[in-house]
């Protein structure tokens, strides 16, 4: 590796800071799904078509961004392990620890709410008298959802649990981690050279070009024949971008020639990414799912362009400007570093929770929304501050004891 990827410190706040904004990002996201006209759990009487260009501003990029972020916190994990005599096998035991337990607990305490009310709101009279969750229709359908042993279907297919939901990130992390670690002990560090190479091919404007065209590819070629279905096993464009990210991250997490590169890029980035957006909007605007007007084949692999253009502008700007400007610590930035985890694990079924419950009340819009975002938060909050006082339990909501080593994020 160059010189400068050693000097690296033993951590970024810039990407901390990122890290954590993109997770909350995530969160707002998700009450956002609660309103526009798209598939979601349960939905609110309020239809926001005005909010569709606020959310097709981040749907491109921000996942692939948490994905890239974590890739370079397994870095600096994997770094201090090895200062510590460890290895790969170590970073394999120490992702299972961390993401595991929360992946199955959450499988099977947290996610099934959600599967309920999106049964309750799908299949109204599938549980006759009952619509709380509670009491002996909740044993029952804890049952069925653990057994799968449900029939919950309806003209839009059926529901098969038990299911991840939003959790399927875990579980693809925790996936492309043990990969990374069988790589990191198969190629003797000869995956962590590999970082210098992309240094020199992604020197200049390159950092910005090959990328997109990168992103471009994939989408031509994979997108079309599988579509994202986070169920693992049949998600091939999904993998190949995910996996991609999160490996991009690992191998440039210390290369300070990078960091430099994308601070010099942040500003064109952004108003590339920009333009980007409003392509998107409008192709999306122009062609909604309902409508019988479909777009021609010229049109989507143009479009597929202007999507690969719009998610790596924005993440290359996210990262310049995060390199330029958060670099400061703090407490705050430590409490929120380790919040972040359970805060993705419990938000989701608070807001499905909060939703479907509120929605009834008919209240205004603005209301509505503002319970529900105080709400989630409060909850999240409560999560952590559970989590963080239980020890070793903890680890179910994404909380390590207290004692771990500081290198394990």
């Amino acid at each position: 590796m160059t010189a400068d990827l050693a000097s690296t410190p033993s951590r970024r706040h810039d990407l901390d800071w990122v890290r954590v904004g993109a997770f909350l990002l995530l969160i707002l996201y998700h009450v956002g799904m609660f309103y526009v006209p798209w598939g979601w759990h349960v939905k609110s009487s309020h239809q926001v078509d005005g909010l569709i260009p606020a959310m097709l501003l981040t749907n491109p990029w921000r996942l692939t961004l948490l994905f890239l972020v974590s890739g370079a916190a397994t870095r600096f994990l994997f770094d201090g392990l090895e200062r510590q005599g460890a290895g790969a096998g170590r970073l394999a035991g120490s992702r299972l620890l961390r993401l595991l337990p929360p992946l199955i607990f959450a499988m099977f305490v947290i996610v099934p709410p959600q599967s309920y009310y999106e049964i309750v709101e799908a299949l109204r009279g599938y549980f006759p008298g009952a619509d709380p969750y509670h009491n002996a229709h909740t044993a029952d359908f804890w049952i069925r959802y653990a057994t799968a042993s449900g029939n919950w279907c309806d003209g839009d297919g059926c529901l098969i649990t038990p299911t991840w939901n939003h959790m399927w990130f875990v579980a693809y992390l925790l996936v492309y981690s043990l990969l990374l670690a069988g790589l990191l002990a198969t190629t003797r560090g000869a995956l962590k050279r590999l970082g210098g190479i992309l240094e020199k091919a992604l020197s200049g404007w390159g950092l910005l070009i090959w990328p997109i065209l990168f992103l471009a590819a994939i989408r031509w070629l994979l997108a079309p024949m599988f579509p994202v279905t986070h169920a693992l096993t049949d998600d091939w464009y999904n993998h190949a971008l995910s996996f991609s990210a999160f490996l991009f991250g690992f191998l440039i997490a210390r290369s300070e020639t990078l960091k430099q590169g994308f601070i010099r890029i942040r500003l064109p980035a952004l108003i590339l990414g920009l333009i980007g957006w409003i392509g998107w909007t409008a192709y999306v605007l122009s062609f909604p799912e309902a409508s019988a007007t479909v777009p021609t084949d010229a049109l989507r692999r143009i479009m597929r362009l202007v999507y690969a253009i719009q998610q790596w502008s924005f993440i290359a700007a996210i990262l310049g400007y995060g390199a330029r400007y958060l670099t400061r610590g703090g407490p705050l930035l430590r409490y929120l570093t380790i919040g972040v985890f359970p805060f993705y694990i419990a938000h989701q079924t608070i807001i499905v929770v909060a939703g479907h419950h509120l929605a009834k009340l008919g209240l205004p819009l603005i209301a509505e929304a503002g319970l529900i975002i105080g709400i989630t938060v409060l909850g999240c909050w409560l999560t952590y501050e559970i989590a963080r006082r239980i020890g070793w339990f903890g680890l179910v909501l994404g909380i390590r004891p207290a004692r771990a080593p500081e290198t394990e994020r």
